[in-house]
């Protein structure tokens, strides 16, 4: 099941031509148009499983709408969408993974998006040390949210309750 959760984040998030579809504005798809897709493309996969991993998901990656014909990535896309979030107010602190490697440029300009549209914030030390886990040897990164939101600096709050921003200046960041 991973490697099907890891072919819909693919398809998702990054690259939906992979499978035939188009996203909408806001990142949707039907979920008969995204099995058929990638059945197509040779990946062997039914509706009931694609239903089973968002709603199974660890990190709550997708979301399906309430009558469970489309699907979309939570967060964490390459490709221009709009996930139609409100700005909100963060809590005061948020937290960055990353590996060790990544700091010095961090610490220097600050969190930038990469590849994605956001930048990802986790509300609290655990997740954050999980996804710096992902890339080397993790380091966890203080976010001073509220002073950031205080200076009108936006955050968004993903349906996967990750925290979204557009840049996190260096000056907000500090190590744990």
């Amino acid at each position: 099941m991973t490697q099907d959760s890891k072919l819909l984040s693919y398809v998702l998030r990054h690259r939906p031509e992979e499978a035939g579809l188009t996203l909408d504005a806001g990142g949707w798809v039907q979920v008969d148009d995204l099995v058929a897709g990638l059945n197509a493309a040779g990946h062997r996969i039914d509706r009931e499983t694609v239903l089973r991993i968002a709603a199974e998901s660890d990190k709550k990656r997708f979301t399906v709408s309430d009558d469970e014909r489309r699907i979309r990535a939570a967060q964490g896309h390459s490709v221009e969408v709009d996930l139609g979030l409100t700005p909100a107010e963060p809590p005061a602190v948020l937290y960055h993974g990353t590996a060790e490697g990544n700091l010095a440029p961090i610490l220097a300009e600050g969190l930038k998006p990469g590849r994605r549209q956001k930048v990802h914030l986790s509300g609290d030390v655990p997740t954050a040390v999980k996804v710096g886990q992902r890339h080397g040897r993790p380091v966890v990164l203080r976010i001073d949210a509220m002073a950031m939101h205080r200076d009108g600096l936006a955050f968004w709050q993903a349906d996967n309750g990750v925290w979204l921003a557009d840049h996190v200046p260096p000056h907000y960041l500090a190590g744990l």
